[in-house]
Protein backbone atom coordinates (compact mmCIF):
# COMPACT_ATOMS: atom_id res chain seq x y z
CA UNK A 1 0.00 0.00 0.00
CA UNK A 2 1.34 3.46 -0.85
CA UNK A 3 1.91 6.06 1.82
CA UNK A 4 -0.83 8.64 2.19
CA UNK A 5 0.59 11.95 3.35
CA UNK A 6 -1.89 14.72 2.41
CA UNK A 7 -0.50 16.86 -0.38
CA UNK A 8 -2.21 19.86 -1.99
CA UNK A 9 -0.59 21.93 -4.77
CA UNK A 10 -1.62 25.29 -6.16
CA UNK A 11 0.10 27.66 -8.57
CA UNK A 12 -0.21 31.40 -7.96
CA UNK A 13 -0.78 33.77 -10.90
CA UNK A 14 2.92 34.76 -10.78
CA UNK A 15 4.01 31.13 -11.27
CA UNK A 16 4.95 30.28 -7.68
CA UNK A 17 4.08 26.66 -6.96
CA UNK A 18 2.82 26.19 -3.41
CA UNK A 19 2.68 22.78 -1.72
CA UNK A 20 0.81 22.35 1.57
CA UNK A 21 0.82 19.19 3.69
CA UNK A 22 -1.22 19.51 6.88
CA UNK A 23 0.19 17.71 9.95
CA UNK A 24 -1.35 18.57 13.30
CA UNK A 25 0.86 16.19 15.31
CA UNK A 26 3.05 18.99 16.71
CA UNK A 27 2.48 22.79 16.90
CA UNK A 28 5.13 23.72 14.33
CA UNK A 29 5.28 24.59 10.63
CA UNK A 30 8.19 23.89 8.28
CA UNK A 31 8.61 26.62 5.67
CA UNK A 32 10.73 25.39 2.77
CA UNK A 33 11.67 27.09 -0.50
CA UNK A 34 13.53 25.55 -3.42
CA UNK A 35 14.79 27.93 -6.13
CA UNK A 36 15.71 26.45 -9.50
CA UNK A 37 19.26 27.77 -9.47
CA UNK A 38 22.39 25.83 -8.62
CA UNK A 39 25.93 25.55 -9.86
CA UNK A 40 24.84 23.93 -13.15
CA UNK A 41 23.03 27.15 -14.08
CA UNK A 42 26.23 29.21 -13.89
CA UNK A 43 28.01 30.44 -16.99
CA UNK A 44 31.75 29.80 -17.55
CA UNK A 45 33.71 32.54 -15.82
CA UNK A 46 30.84 33.20 -13.40
CA UNK A 47 30.95 30.14 -11.16
CA UNK A 48 30.14 30.23 -7.47
CA UNK A 49 27.27 32.72 -7.84
CA UNK A 50 24.51 30.36 -6.71
CA UNK A 51 26.39 29.54 -3.51
CA UNK A 52 27.28 33.20 -2.98
CA UNK A 53 23.57 34.05 -2.86
CA UNK A 54 23.01 31.43 -0.21
CA UNK A 55 25.16 33.73 1.95
CA UNK A 56 23.84 37.05 0.65
CA UNK A 57 20.25 36.06 1.43
CA UNK A 58 21.01 36.33 5.15
CA UNK A 59 22.63 39.77 4.93
CA UNK A 60 19.48 41.87 4.88
CA UNK A 61 16.86 42.85 2.33
CA UNK A 62 14.48 45.73 1.59
CA UNK A 63 12.86 45.85 5.04
CA UNK A 64 15.21 43.61 7.06
CA UNK A 65 18.54 44.69 8.50
CA UNK A 66 21.76 42.71 8.22
CA UNK A 67 21.60 39.64 10.47
CA UNK A 68 17.97 40.33 11.41
CA UNK A 69 16.53 37.36 9.51
CA UNK A 70 18.41 34.86 11.68
CA UNK A 71 18.01 36.82 14.89
CA UNK A 72 14.26 37.36 14.49
CA UNK A 73 13.46 33.71 13.82
CA UNK A 74 15.86 32.32 16.43
CA UNK A 75 14.09 34.51 18.99
CA UNK A 76 10.90 32.62 18.08
CA UNK A 77 12.56 29.24 18.66
CA UNK A 78 13.13 28.47 14.98
CA UNK A 79 15.63 26.21 13.26
CA UNK A 80 16.78 27.59 9.91
CA UNK A 81 19.48 27.42 7.28
CA UNK A 82 20.12 27.15 3.54
CA UNK A 83 22.16 24.97 1.17
CA UNK A 84 23.30 25.05 -2.46
CA UNK A 85 23.58 22.12 -4.86
CA UNK A 86 24.02 21.49 -8.57
CA UNK A 87 20.31 21.81 -9.42
CA UNK A 88 18.91 24.16 -6.76
CA UNK A 89 19.31 26.40 -3.75
CA UNK A 90 17.02 25.83 -0.77
CA UNK A 91 16.03 27.97 2.20
CA UNK A 92 14.20 26.49 5.17
CA UNK A 93 12.99 27.15 8.69
CA UNK A 94 10.84 25.27 11.17
CA UNK A 95 8.96 27.58 13.50
CA UNK A 96 6.22 27.43 16.13
CA UNK A 97 2.80 27.64 14.51
CA UNK A 98 2.28 31.23 15.58
CA UNK A 99 5.43 32.35 13.77
CA UNK A 100 4.97 30.83 10.32
CA UNK A 101 3.55 34.02 8.84
CA UNK A 102 6.55 35.92 10.20
CA UNK A 103 8.78 33.41 8.43
CA UNK A 104 6.85 33.87 5.19
CA UNK A 105 7.09 37.66 5.44
CA UNK A 106 10.86 37.46 5.94
CA UNK A 107 11.27 35.03 3.04
CA UNK A 108 9.13 37.13 0.72
CA UNK A 109 11.08 40.26 1.62
CA UNK A 110 14.43 38.77 0.69
CA UNK A 111 13.16 36.86 -2.36
CA UNK A 112 11.54 40.01 -3.70
CA UNK A 113 13.74 42.78 -2.31
CA UNK A 114 17.20 41.36 -1.67
CA UNK A 115 19.11 43.59 -4.08
CA UNK A 116 18.28 46.72 -2.06
CA UNK A 117 20.80 45.39 0.49
CA UNK A 118 23.43 43.90 -1.87
CA UNK A 119 25.91 46.76 -1.94
CA UNK A 120 29.56 46.64 -2.93
CA UNK A 121 30.52 46.45 0.73
CA UNK A 122 28.15 43.53 1.33
CA UNK A 123 29.44 41.70 -1.75
CA UNK A 124 33.09 42.13 -0.73
CA UNK A 125 32.34 40.92 2.78
CA UNK A 126 30.57 37.76 1.64
CA UNK A 127 33.25 36.99 -0.94
CA UNK A 128 35.70 36.84 1.95
CA UNK A 129 33.31 34.57 3.88
CA UNK A 130 33.10 32.17 0.92
CA UNK A 131 36.89 32.10 0.61
CA UNK A 132 37.21 31.19 4.27
CA UNK A 133 34.61 28.46 3.82
CA UNK A 134 36.60 27.05 0.91
CA UNK A 135 39.77 27.00 3.01
CA UNK A 136 37.99 25.20 5.84
CA UNK A 137 35.88 22.72 3.89
CA UNK A 138 38.08 22.01 0.88
CA UNK A 139 41.69 23.12 1.09
CA UNK A 140 42.68 22.46 4.70
CA UNK A 141 41.08 19.12 5.45
CA UNK A 142 42.06 15.59 4.41
CA UNK A 143 40.39 14.48 1.17
CA UNK A 144 38.69 17.88 1.08
CA UNK A 145 38.93 18.17 -2.70
CA UNK A 146 37.99 14.56 -3.45
CA UNK A 147 34.56 15.44 -4.83
CA UNK A 148 36.08 18.20 -6.94
CA UNK A 149 38.43 15.59 -8.40
CA UNK A 150 35.58 13.13 -8.96
CA UNK A 151 33.54 15.73 -10.85
CA UNK A 152 36.58 16.56 -12.97
CA UNK A 153 37.12 12.93 -13.97
CA UNK A 154 33.48 11.88 -14.48
CA UNK A 155 32.22 14.90 -16.42
CA UNK A 156 33.81 16.40 -19.56
CA UNK A 157 35.30 19.87 -19.70
CA UNK A 158 32.63 22.55 -19.80
CA UNK A 159 29.85 20.27 -18.54
CA UNK A 160 27.63 22.12 -16.04
CA UNK A 161 28.14 19.41 -13.42
CA UNK A 162 31.93 19.47 -13.64
CA UNK A 163 32.63 22.37 -11.29
CA UNK A 164 31.75 22.27 -7.57
CA UNK A 165 29.10 24.45 -5.96
CA UNK A 166 31.73 26.50 -4.12
CA UNK A 167 32.87 27.74 -7.53
CA UNK A 168 36.08 29.46 -8.54
CA UNK A 169 37.54 32.05 -6.20
CA UNK A 170 39.02 33.81 -9.23
CA UNK A 171 35.54 34.05 -10.75
CA UNK A 172 34.16 35.53 -7.54
CA UNK A 173 37.01 38.04 -7.34
CA UNK A 174 36.32 39.12 -10.92
CA UNK A 175 32.55 39.46 -10.40
CA UNK A 176 31.20 42.98 -10.48
CA UNK A 177 28.24 44.16 -8.45
CA UNK A 178 26.26 44.35 -11.70
CA UNK A 179 27.16 40.71 -12.54
CA UNK A 180 25.83 39.59 -9.18
CA UNK A 181 22.62 41.62 -9.45
CA UNK A 182 22.01 40.28 -12.96
CA UNK A 183 22.38 36.68 -11.75
CA UNK A 184 19.80 37.22 -9.02
CA UNK A 185 17.31 38.84 -11.40
CA UNK A 186 17.70 35.98 -13.88
CA UNK A 187 16.94 33.19 -11.43
CA UNK A 188 15.25 34.37 -8.24
CA UNK A 189 11.64 34.63 -9.32
CA UNK A 190 8.36 33.09 -8.15
CA UNK A 191 7.99 31.14 -11.41
CA UNK A 192 11.35 29.48 -10.66
CA UNK A 193 10.52 28.63 -7.04
CA UNK A 194 8.53 26.13 -5.01
CA UNK A 195 7.22 27.04 -1.55
CA UNK A 196 6.28 24.11 0.69
CA UNK A 197 4.47 24.35 4.03
CA UNK A 198 4.28 21.26 6.21
CA UNK A 199 2.77 21.23 9.68
CA UNK A 200 0.12 22.70 11.90
CA UNK A 201 -2.05 24.54 9.36
CA UNK A 202 -4.82 23.74 6.91
CA UNK A 203 -4.40 23.69 3.15
CA UNK A 204 -6.44 26.86 2.72
CA UNK A 205 -4.54 28.66 5.48
CA UNK A 206 -1.28 27.77 3.74
CA UNK A 207 -2.43 28.87 0.30
CA UNK A 208 -3.89 32.12 1.64
CA UNK A 209 -0.67 32.96 3.48
CA UNK A 210 1.43 32.20 0.40
CA UNK A 211 -0.75 34.49 -1.70
CA UNK A 212 -0.64 37.19 0.96
CA UNK A 213 3.15 37.38 1.16
CA UNK A 214 4.36 36.14 -2.24
CA UNK A 215 1.50 37.07 -4.55
CA UNK A 216 2.92 40.51 -5.40
CA UNK A 217 6.32 39.19 -6.53
CA UNK A 218 6.86 39.53 -10.27
CA UNK A 219 7.63 36.64 -12.60
CA UNK A 220 10.60 36.81 -14.98
CA UNK A 221 11.61 35.00 -18.13
CA UNK A 222 13.73 32.20 -16.69
CA UNK A 223 16.07 30.59 -19.24
CA UNK A 224 17.38 27.11 -18.39
CA UNK A 225 20.22 25.72 -20.51
CA UNK A 226 19.34 22.23 -21.81
CA UNK A 227 21.85 19.57 -20.80
CA UNK A 228 22.08 16.55 -23.13
CA UNK A 229 22.26 13.07 -21.54
CA UNK A 230 25.69 11.59 -20.99
CA UNK A 231 26.50 7.96 -21.79
CA UNK A 232 28.91 5.95 -19.60
CA UNK A 233 32.61 6.61 -20.05
CA UNK A 234 34.23 4.67 -22.91
CA UNK A 235 37.46 3.94 -21.03
CA UNK A 236 38.85 4.39 -17.52
CA UNK A 237 39.96 7.85 -16.38
CA UNK A 238 42.48 8.29 -13.54
CA UNK A 239 43.65 11.04 -11.24
CA UNK A 240 46.24 10.51 -8.50
CA UNK A 241 46.89 12.68 -5.44
CA UNK A 242 49.74 12.32 -2.97
CA UNK A 243 48.93 14.41 0.10
CA UNK A 244 49.06 14.55 3.87
CA UNK A 245 46.08 12.27 4.48
CA UNK A 246 45.57 9.73 7.29
CA UNK A 247 45.48 6.68 5.01
CA UNK A 248 45.36 5.70 1.37
CA UNK A 249 41.87 6.09 -0.07
CA UNK A 250 40.34 4.91 -3.33
CA UNK A 251 37.36 6.51 -5.09
CA UNK A 252 35.78 4.84 -8.11
CA UNK A 253 32.99 6.79 -9.79
CA UNK A 254 30.49 6.15 -12.60
CA UNK A 255 28.01 8.15 -14.60
CA UNK A 256 24.43 7.04 -13.95
CA UNK A 257 21.00 7.76 -15.47
CA UNK A 258 19.33 11.04 -14.50
CA UNK A 259 17.28 10.80 -11.31
CA UNK A 260 13.96 10.76 -13.18
CA UNK A 261 15.07 8.13 -15.71
CA UNK A 262 13.43 4.68 -15.51
CA UNK A 263 16.71 2.91 -14.61
CA UNK A 264 17.91 5.27 -11.88
CA UNK A 265 16.39 3.34 -8.98
CA UNK A 266 17.94 0.09 -10.19
CA UNK A 267 21.33 1.81 -10.46
CA UNK A 268 20.95 3.16 -6.93
CA UNK A 269 20.11 -0.32 -5.63
CA UNK A 270 23.12 -1.76 -7.46
CA UNK A 271 25.34 0.53 -5.42
CA UNK A 272 23.50 -0.51 -2.27
CA UNK A 273 23.94 -4.23 -2.78
CA UNK A 274 27.66 -3.71 -3.39
CA UNK A 275 28.62 -1.25 -0.65
CA UNK A 276 25.76 -0.08 1.60
CA UNK A 277 26.44 -1.28 5.12
CA UNK A 278 27.94 -4.30 6.79
CA UNK A 279 25.88 -6.85 4.82
CA UNK A 280 26.90 -5.53 1.39
CA UNK A 281 29.15 -7.61 -0.86
CA UNK A 282 32.22 -5.37 -0.80
CA UNK A 283 32.02 -4.69 2.92
CA UNK A 284 31.78 -8.40 3.69
CA UNK A 285 34.66 -9.18 1.34
CA UNK A 286 37.13 -6.39 2.09
CA UNK A 287 36.36 -5.20 5.63
CA UNK A 288 34.93 -8.18 7.50
CA UNK A 289 36.57 -10.89 5.38
CA UNK A 290 40.09 -10.21 4.11
CA UNK A 291 40.39 -7.04 6.23
CA UNK A 292 42.18 -5.36 3.34
CA UNK A 293 40.09 -2.24 3.87
CA UNK A 294 39.14 -0.45 7.06
CA UNK A 295 36.04 0.98 5.44
CA UNK A 296 33.97 0.53 2.28
CA UNK A 297 31.04 2.66 1.25
CA UNK A 298 29.15 4.30 -1.56
CA UNK A 299 27.30 7.49 -2.45
CA UNK A 300 24.73 8.10 -5.18
CA UNK A 301 23.82 11.62 -6.29
CA UNK A 302 20.56 11.77 -8.18
CA UNK A 303 20.82 14.74 -10.54
CA UNK A 304 18.17 16.33 -12.73
CA UNK A 305 19.87 17.23 -16.01
CA UNK A 306 20.69 14.25 -18.20
CA UNK A 307 23.03 12.31 -15.91
CA UNK A 308 23.64 11.34 -12.28
CA UNK A 309 26.73 10.26 -10.39
CA UNK A 310 27.63 7.39 -8.09
CA UNK A 311 30.91 6.43 -6.49
CA UNK A 312 32.48 3.84 -4.21
CA UNK A 313 35.17 4.67 -1.65
CA UNK A 314 37.59 2.49 0.30
CA UNK A 315 40.21 3.13 2.99
CA UNK A 316 43.12 0.74 2.62
CA UNK A 317 44.43 -1.22 5.60
CA UNK A 318 48.13 -0.94 6.41
CA UNK A 319 50.27 -2.58 3.76
CA UNK A 320 47.42 -3.02 1.26
CA UNK A 321 47.70 -1.29 -2.09
CA UNK A 322 44.85 0.65 -3.67
CA UNK A 323 45.32 -1.50 -6.77
CA UNK A 324 44.29 -4.53 -4.70
CA UNK A 325 41.07 -2.83 -3.64
CA UNK A 326 40.34 -1.65 -7.18
CA UNK A 327 40.80 -5.20 -8.49
CA UNK A 328 38.35 -6.50 -5.91
CA UNK A 329 35.78 -3.86 -6.94
CA UNK A 330 36.14 -4.76 -10.62
CA UNK A 331 35.59 -8.42 -9.77
CA UNK A 332 32.46 -7.62 -7.78
CA UNK A 333 31.09 -5.41 -10.57
CA UNK A 334 31.45 -8.32 -12.96
CA UNK A 335 29.95 -10.74 -10.45
CA UNK A 336 26.89 -8.52 -9.94
CA UNK A 337 26.02 -8.96 -13.62
CA UNK A 338 26.66 -12.70 -13.59
CA UNK A 339 25.16 -13.31 -10.14
CA UNK A 340 22.26 -10.87 -9.60
CA UNK A 341 21.16 -10.12 -6.04
CA UNK A 342 19.70 -13.13 -4.27
CA UNK A 343 16.25 -13.23 -2.76
CA UNK A 344 17.76 -12.56 0.67
CA UNK A 345 19.80 -9.61 -0.65
CA UNK A 346 16.68 -8.12 -2.22
CA UNK A 347 14.78 -8.45 1.05
CA UNK A 348 17.59 -6.65 2.89
CA UNK A 349 17.68 -3.90 0.26
CA UNK A 350 13.95 -3.29 0.48
CA UNK A 351 13.93 -3.36 4.29
CA UNK A 352 16.84 -0.91 4.55
CA UNK A 353 15.28 1.41 1.97
CA UNK A 354 11.94 1.38 3.76
CA UNK A 355 13.60 2.09 7.09
CA UNK A 356 15.56 5.17 6.00
CA UNK A 357 12.73 6.53 3.83
CA UNK A 358 10.16 6.35 6.64
CA UNK A 359 12.71 7.79 9.05
CA UNK A 360 13.23 10.75 6.70
CA UNK A 361 9.53 11.39 6.26
CA UNK A 362 8.89 11.27 10.01
CA UNK A 363 10.57 14.68 10.38
CA UNK A 364 8.41 17.59 9.18
CA UNK A 365 11.37 19.57 7.88
CA UNK A 366 12.77 16.67 5.83
CA UNK A 367 9.31 15.90 4.45
CA UNK A 368 8.97 19.53 3.39
CA UNK A 369 12.38 19.42 1.73
CA UNK A 370 11.50 16.27 -0.23
CA UNK A 371 8.18 17.77 -1.33
CA UNK A 372 9.97 20.87 -2.62
CA UNK A 373 12.61 18.76 -4.35
CA UNK A 374 10.28 16.52 -6.30
CA UNK A 375 7.91 19.36 -7.15
CA UNK A 376 10.60 21.74 -8.41
CA UNK A 377 12.80 19.29 -10.29
CA UNK A 378 10.34 16.63 -11.46
CA UNK A 379 6.84 18.10 -11.01
CA UNK A 380 5.99 15.05 -8.88
CA UNK A 381 5.09 16.05 -5.30
CA UNK A 382 3.38 12.69 -4.71
CA UNK A 383 6.78 10.98 -5.05
CA UNK A 384 7.07 10.84 -1.26
CA UNK A 385 4.00 8.59 -1.18
CA UNK A 386 4.95 6.36 -4.13
CA UNK A 387 8.73 5.96 -3.78
CA UNK A 388 8.66 2.72 -1.79
CA UNK A 389 6.25 1.14 -4.27
CA UNK A 390 8.56 2.10 -7.12
CA UNK A 391 11.52 0.55 -5.34
CA UNK A 392 9.55 -2.64 -4.70
CA UNK A 393 8.97 -2.97 -8.45
CA UNK A 394 12.73 -3.12 -9.19
CA UNK A 395 13.78 -6.74 -9.72
CA UNK A 396 17.08 -8.51 -9.24
CA UNK A 397 17.29 -8.85 -13.03
CA UNK A 398 16.81 -5.07 -13.40
CA UNK A 399 19.77 -4.44 -11.11
CA UNK A 400 22.00 -6.80 -13.08
CA UNK A 401 20.89 -5.31 -16.40
CA UNK A 402 21.54 -1.74 -15.31
CA UNK A 403 24.90 -2.72 -13.78
CA UNK A 404 25.90 -4.26 -17.11
CA UNK A 405 25.12 -0.98 -18.86
CA UNK A 406 26.27 1.67 -16.38
CA UNK A 407 28.76 -0.03 -14.03
CA UNK A 408 31.08 -1.61 -16.57
CA UNK A 409 34.67 -1.71 -15.28
CA UNK A 410 35.86 0.15 -18.38
CA UNK A 411 33.47 3.02 -17.54
CA UNK A 412 35.09 3.84 -14.20
CA UNK A 413 36.71 7.10 -13.13
CA UNK A 414 39.37 6.47 -10.49
CA UNK A 415 40.66 9.02 -7.99
CA UNK A 416 43.34 7.96 -5.50
CA UNK A 417 44.64 9.74 -2.42
CA UNK A 418 47.90 8.32 -1.13
CA UNK A 419 49.77 9.17 2.04
CA UNK A 420 52.65 11.55 1.45
CA UNK A 421 55.85 9.90 2.67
Amino acid sequence: MPLDYPIAVRELPNGLRVVVSSDRSVPTVSVNLWVGVGSRHEEPGHTGFAHLFEHLMFQGSRNVAEGEHFATLLAQGARLNATTWFDRTNYFETVPTGAYELALWLEADRHGGLLDAVTQECLDNQRDVVKEEKRQRYDNRPYGNALVDIYATVFPDGHPYQHPTIGSMADLDAASLQDVHDFFRAHYAPNNTVLTLVGDLSEEEGFAAAERYFGSLAAVNVVDRPVPPLAPLDSPVRLQRVEEVPEDRLYVAFRLPAADAPDFLAAELAFDVLAAGATSRLYRRLVRGSQQATHAGRSVMGLAAGVSLGYFFFDAADGVSLETLETALVEELTALVEQPPSEVEMEVLLADTERWWLQSLAAQDERADLLSQYTLLYDDPDFINTYLDRVAQVTSADIARVAAQWLRPESRAVVTYEVKA
